[in-house]
Formats: C-alpha cells, structure tokens, sequence
C-alpha cells in the first residue's frame, strides 16, 4: 500500500504530495489524515497523509521509501477538515499545508520538534482484595502511617500519590498492598465561577430565540442585529441549550481573547464541563489538551476566538459568531482567511444555521440582511430597567485653548463625581505605550525604526523605543543623535502617559491599565476583568480590547481621548470603525439600574461617525455611509482585492509593481477597476519595501485566472514576492 503525504514544508515548489511506501507493521494505524514522520531527502520530517492507494511497488518504475512512524493514535485531520484546507488553499491561494497547519493547534502541526506530551497524575490504588487489608491493618501495630493510608484507600478508590510520604508508599508497594496507576489530566481548568443563574428570556428574545431554533437542520444564515446589552448572549445560550437537546454541538466564537473568561465563565454556569477553550492566550499543552477533548467526542461546546472555526466537531447544529463586524476574525497574515467564510462553509456542511451577532454590524452584513441575503432578526431595546447612556460629545479644539490637552473638564468633572459615589469608571485610548514618538525640539529629528518606516512608540515602564511592526527595540535617547541637542519631547499620548496622569489627578483612585503590554503575561486578561468586576478598581483604562462585550454593571461612566485616532487612518472603512468603536465603548456604561453616560472628547465633532454614535443611530449611519461607498465603487457595491509587491530592493519591487499593474489592466474585465500601483501606507516593514495593486470588481470571470498567473510567474522570483488579500482589512 502507497500513501500520498504533505510535506510540513510550505514553500510552492512543494505544494504537492509525495508517494510512500506504508510498511506492514503500520498498515492498521495509517489512516488518511494520519500525521506521519518520513525520510526527504537527507532528513527526517513531518507530513499529512491526504491519500492511501492499494498500489503494488512492484509495478512501478521507482522504488518508493518507507514511512518512518506515524506520530498519533487518530488522524489529525478528518474528512470535512482535509476538504476545508483545499477551500483555504484556493480562495486565499496559499499552499495546502499552509492551510492544514493553520487548523491545527502547535502540537498537532506537521512539524518535527513541535511534540507536547500528554500530562498525568500519579495515584495510589489497592493491589488486594478489602479484607486482606482490613487483616494487614489489624497485625500492623507499629505502622500507624501505612495504616492511615490504607484506611484511606477503603473509604476512597484512589488517592493522589504526592498526599504520603514516598517512603510510606514504596513499602506497602514493595508489600504488594498498593500500586501505582497514572491518568490524565487536562491542563486547564474552567471552573464554575459564578452562582448559576436561571436565564428568563424577555418576549421578544424568546421569539428570536424560536425563529433560530426552528432552523435547526436548515443551513439558514442569521444577522443577529442587537443594540448593547439587549441580551445576544442570553439568546445564544437558549439555542445551543436546544441544539444539545437534539443531540447536536455548537461552536461560539468571539473576537478578543479579553472576552473569553467572561464568556466561558457564563457558559459554565450553564453547560459546565461540556465545554472546550481555544485561543492564542492558552499555553500548546492547553490547546493540546482542549483539541483532544474535542476529538475524543468529551465535549459539545467549543468556546475561542478565530481558530476555534476549526474544532474538529463531528455533528454541529449551530454556529455563532459573536461581534461579528471586528476585523479581527480575518487573518492579516498567510493564509489570509476570514473566520465567517469558514463559518458559512462548515454550516453548509453540516446543514445548521449560523448566526452573526452584532450592535454595529459590518456594512456587508447589514446590506445582505436589507436584501434577504440573511434573515434580519432585530433587539432594539435593553433587558430590565437599564437603558443606553446618554452621549456627551467634547469639542478638544475649545478645551486646548482653557488648557485642557488630555482630559476635558466635563470628563475630570464626571470621574469625580463617580469615584464619590463608588462607582466605576471605563476609559479609551487607541494607542498603547507611553507617547507615540519623540523628537528633537531644535532639529526635528524623530527617532524611527531602523528596519520600518515608522517612528517608535516610548514605553515608560522599561524605558525603551519600540516598533510595533517588527519588534525592534532600542533605549531612550538622552540626547538628538543629529544636533546634540538635550531638547528631546515626547508627543501624542499612550496608555501608560494617561496613566501616570490620572494618578496625578485623582491620587486616591485605583487604577488598572489593560493594553498589550499588561496583558502579555498568561492568565492576565482574565485576572484584570474579574479584579475590575469584584471592585478592586475604580477606573479601567484601555485599548481597544475593553471596548466589546465586556460586562459590568457599577460601570457608569465611560470616558474616549482621542476619538479621532481611528477616524484619521486612510482607509474607506475609518468612518465606519470609529462608529463601531465609540458604540460599542458606550455600551459599557449603565448596564444595569444605575444610568450610564459617556463623554467623546474630538477634535471633529460635526463628523457624522461621531454625531451619530450620540442618538445611537445606526441606521442613519448606515444610509450615510452607504450612500458614500456607492459614490466611491467600495464594499458592499464593489468586491475589493488587494495585490502586494514585496522587495528588499525597492528599485526592483516598483518594476515589478509596475508590470503587474499594467497586466491586471489589460486582462481583467473592462468593468473592473485597478488602482495602483502606490507604496502602502506602511510603505517599509522590516527592511521589505511594500507596493501594492487594489482591485475593485463586482463579477470577474478572468480574475481568479490573472491572479494565479501572476503568482506563478513569480513564484520562483527571489528578489521579488506577491501577495494576495480578497477583502483585505486594510489598504
């Protein structure tokens, strides 16, 4: 028998199988999907079977290599997971392993060295019958430590080995009345944190909540259209609840690590231990173990951010994509897939709907649900007596000239009056680090990196200059490296510049900072949201990561510097992430009886992304911007693809450019439009110089053709690489 093997290697020119021979001793354990360890070449590697034929060698022309071993007990990949990858593989043209390993946790990837063993715990057990040890307990006068842990053992099955002392365990063991078994045990715990909480759904919840479950069994996709704290989750949970009823499972996706602790903890209120954990915050172990929990069909329920669309579930009845508009659900790096592509393919599989849940839903989403596309289902209103906060939009232009730069006086105001009153308190910033670039006062020279075209961000705490691009870090310059002047000023305000500020202002405050820089360590997204939820701060100071899902119900004030960060990138999508951003930031405050309000402090106040998020208008901001991207020929009237060049050489890499622009205007359909080519916005990454193509179509027979063509043409090219992005996140 021959197997068909994918070789861990990912570069085009291998982006096919190889043919092995399966050795006698192997042919019950090879299965297809089987990740198997083969000789190439001069070295040992990893690979997944994709193929086995009933071939004898003897009729071939070649004499064909053994597998060395396979390396696990189950096929890593199964049948609809190793059709998925060929749909990766061909939308997001990337190589197939690319879009196999992608899947996979660390240490299931085909990858030697990548190995994660399984953990075990040592207990103790009898090794004879109950009345031979009753008998050996009686004669046994003197030894009164053995004697415990016998009778420890006739009340109890088994007993953690580390309880006794190894001496008292090896001389019953060399006795014969005690052995020593191993099991596993799974590395992550998710404890029930909270009292369980019977869910009473309002009327128009439960009718939702019927319309979804009736569509159980029908490959239906649903926009789930709810403003903040209307009570998404509370419908969620009823349907999966009905979903395990008919014998089905359920995939839960959001788009945050943040988010997960609070989600699981209310899932396990509800579900308890039917439930698998997959996001990047787990160590491999963990992700190893939750992965096999899945495989062995021990759980229904699987809870994690993007790469959770890959749970090797085997029966799903519904799949829910939570704030379903953030970008962070498509990967911006190879192979470029958009986790509710993913979703809408495996839901067809499995013939169940899908929801996408959301209070500021993507333009795309909204429109497909205005033309029936998706079945709009709409929470207007909020649960119980909380209502949404009122919205106090700050002109900085008039606070600047009173001497107010970072905080306005109505903010400073408002935070007062909540720290008096015990409550709490969120507040925004786009931006981490402490400033966002220093400059000489006299020259002008900023400190940049020297791999990127971007200044360094200063981070206070370690006092270096970092890029958040490629990494590099350097020390704070004491002195301008171009005047030897001493005049260096830090300009523009991070995360932890506000936090030293507030500090300043309100000294009795207690404070927690959460951006990329706090939450690094393992475990501290979910330590800082249950310390903040417990009341062991006052104010919450954050990034992006506090705006979404988060729930608090002392929260009464939210607090935004700088709404205008967003809105200022160029990007046809700045409008609409500022509008997402700054509501679902709102919907932070007065979630429970306590009314909520929110101060914007802009530079743009008369923008209508801003105006709009104060009357919590969605539906006119979605008319303005629709009206906007029509002009324009943007998503959703036209499909976007994005074509980048990259060089080492930039000389080379506009040439390049420069040919495959013109290519793509002279084989496309005419009715398509091609921009290009320009540098990108970051227009130098680690050394690498960046131009890119955009591709604006609305039906394109040609493109797909053009495109490979283009690909192979440069494949082999190695001072140049091109990449494609369908429906990029950025331009």
């Amino acid at each position: 028998m021959i197997a068909n093997v994918l070789t861990e290697i990912g570069v085009e020119a291998l982006n096919k199988t190889f043919s092995y021979k399966i050795p006698e001793v192997l042919k019950d354990k090879i299965k297809v999907g089987s990740r198997v360890l083969i000789p190439f070449g001069p070295q040992k590697i990893e690979g997944f079977v994709l193929s086995i034929e009933n071939l004898n060698e003897e009729n071939l022309n070649y004499k064909l290599k053994n597998i060395i071993d396979v390396v696990d007990d189950f096929p890593v990949l199964n049948e609809e997971l190793l059709e998925l990858g060929k749909y990766i593989s061909k939308t997001t043209y990337s190589t197939l392993i690319n879009a196999y390993q992608v899947m996979l946790p660390t240490a299931l990837k085909a990858k030697e060295k990548n190995k994660v063993s399984i953990k075990t715990k040592s207990y103790i057990i009898l090794n004879k019958s109950k009345n031979e040890v009753k008998k050996y307990i009686e004669n046994n006068k003197r030894g009164k430590k053995q004697n415990e842990l016998l009778l420890c053992l006739l009340e109890t099955p088994k007993i953690e080995k580390s309880i006794f002392d190894y001496s008292v365990v090896k001389a019953l063991i060399e006795k014969g009345y005690i052995k020593i078994i191993e099991e596993e045990v799974y590395r992550l715990d998710n404890k029930i944190s909270e009292e369980k909480k019977d869910i009473v759904l309002t009327e128009k919840q439960k009718e939702i909540t019927n319309t979804i479950i009736n569509s159980i069994n029908h490959n239906d996709i649903f926009l789930l259209y709810g403003v903040t704290g209307s009570g998404k989750t509370e419908v969620y949970i009823e349907v999966i609840k009905n979903v395990l009823k008919k014998g089905k499972q359920a995939i839960m996706l959001v788009p945050e690590i943040s988010l997960t602790p609070q989600m699981v903890s209310r899932f396990t209120n509800v579900f308890g231990d039917d439930i698998a954990v997959l996001h990047s915050g787990l160590s491999n172990g963990e992700k190893y173990d939750e992965y096999r929990k899945i495989i062995n069909g021990e759980v229904n329920i699987v809870i994690g951010a993007r790469s959770a669309i890959f749970a090797p579930l085997k029966n799903i009845g519904v799949i829910i994509i939570d704030e379903e508009h953030t970008s962070s659900y498509k990967q911006d790096n190879h192979p470029r897939y958009n986790a509710i592509d993913i979703a809408k393919v495996r839901s067809k599989t499995h013939n169940c709907p899908l929801i996408l849940g959301s209070a500021t839903p993507s333009l795309e989403s909204y429109a497909r649900a205005k033309k029936g596309v998706y079945k709009l289902l709409e929470l207007i209103t909020r649960v119980g007596k909380s209502k949404l906060p009122t919205v106090n939009i700050i002109d900085m232009k008039d606070e600047i000239k009173k001497g107010y730069s970072t905080f306005s006086r109505e903010l400073l105001k408002q935070i007062e009056k909540r720290l008096q009153n015990k409550e709490q308190i969120i507040l925004l910033l786009n931006r981490r680090g402490y400033s966002t670039f220093i400059t000489c006062k006299d020259c002008g020279f900023t400190h940049k990196c020297p791999n990127c075209d971007i200044s360094l961000t200063y981070h206070k705490t370690s006092n270096t200059m970092r890029c958040h691009y490629c990494g590099y870090a350097d020390k704070k310059l004491d002195t301008c490296p171009e005047c030897g002047s001493h005049e260096l000023k830090d300009l523009g305000t991070g995360t932890q510049k506000i936090e030293e500020e507030l500090n300043k202002i309100f000294p009795e405050a207690k404070i927690v900072r959460m951006d990329v820089d706090t939450t690094s360590r393992k475990g501290s997204h979910e330590k800082i949201i249950n310390d903040f939820k417990h009341e062991k701060y006052d104010i919450l100071l954050g990034t992006q990561m506090i705006a979404k899902g988060l729930d608090f119900p002392k929260v009464t004030l939210v607090g935004v510097i700088n709404a205008d960060t967003s809105l200022n990138i160029p990007d046809f999508r700045s409008g609409e992430r500022t509008f997402q951003l700054l509501s679902q930031v709102s919907g932070r405050a007065g979630r429970s009886d306590i009314p909520g309000e929110v101060i914007i402090q802009t530079f743009n106040p008369e923008h209508y992304s801003i105006i709009l998020t104060k009357t919590h208008d969605y539906e006119a901001f979605y008319n303005k911007e629709m009206f906007i991207r029509k002009q324009m020929s943007y998503p959703p009237f036209y499909y976007i693809t994005l074509v980048r060049i990259l060089s080492k050489d930039y000389q080379k890499g506009m040439e390049a450019s420069k040919k495959i622009s013109d290519y793509l205007k002279k084989n496309l359909d005419v009715k398509s439009i091609v921009l290009g080519p320009t540098t990108s916005i970051m227009y130098k990454i680690n050394n690498i110089y960046r131009f890119q193509c955009i591709i604006k179509y609305k039906f394109d027979n040609n493109l797909d053709k053009v495109l490979t063509k283009i690909l192979n043409h440069y494949k082999l090219d190695k001072d140049i690489n091109v990449e494609i992005d369908n429906n990029p996140n950025k331009l």
